[in-house]
């Protein structure tokens, strides 16, 4: 199964500018995980405390997807149509703070 992570790619890209491009998503490499199945080859953070409890007894949800809500929070979907439709929200929040900082 592929994680088609989109932290995994950003650590592998060389020159990350904050907005991650569908041709990042094919550019191969070892953190790509869109192209290769699996885990990456090693970790891309340090997971604090909090993570490691969560990993140990993790909440009981159907969330499969997860999308930045441009506010340091995520929006959780069960569903891919509702995962899309939040990507849809994120994007448009970051062009419109990115619109907002060009004036």
């Amino acid at each position: 199964m592929r994680l088609e992570s989109d932290p995994t790619v950003i650590y592998g890209l060389k020159n990350f500018d904050g907005n991650l491009k569908k041709k990042d998503l094919r550019t191969p490499g070892p953190y790509n995980t869109y192209l290769n199945y699996g885990l990456p080859p090693g970790p891309i953070a340090n997971p604090g405390r909090e993570s490691l409890m969560a990993v140990l007894k993790p909440a009981k949800t159907n969330y499969l997807y997860f999308v930045a809500k441009n506010d340091g929070s995520h929006h959780f979907s069960a569903s891919l149509s509702e995962h899309n439709k939040a990507v849809y929200r994120y994007q448009k929040r970051r062009r419109s703070t990115s619109n907002n900082k060009k004036k």
